[in-house]
């Protein structure tokens, strides 16, 4: 560590120890479960089987038919 890095940290050092730390003595105001709801729109995800029937066709492929 050389002296402007030793200097630049004890200088952060001194600046964190001036500030006031936050109050975590209160928790926040109860968020009623009603005011728990997305507004987003969505969109039915896609069929990732393309629709086939992929254990039949594994099933045929392997059976030796």
């Amino acid at each position: 560590m050389g002296r402007r890095q030793g200097r630049r940290e004890r200088r952060e050092a001194e600046e964190r120890a001036d500030r006031p730390l936050p109050d975590f003595t209160r928790l926040p105001e109860r968020v009623a479960p009603d005011q728990l709801v997305t507004t987003q729109e969505v969109e039915a995800a896609p069929d990732p089987r393309g629709g086939r029937d992929t254990e039949t066709e594994f099933l045929l492929r392997n059976a030796g038919f």
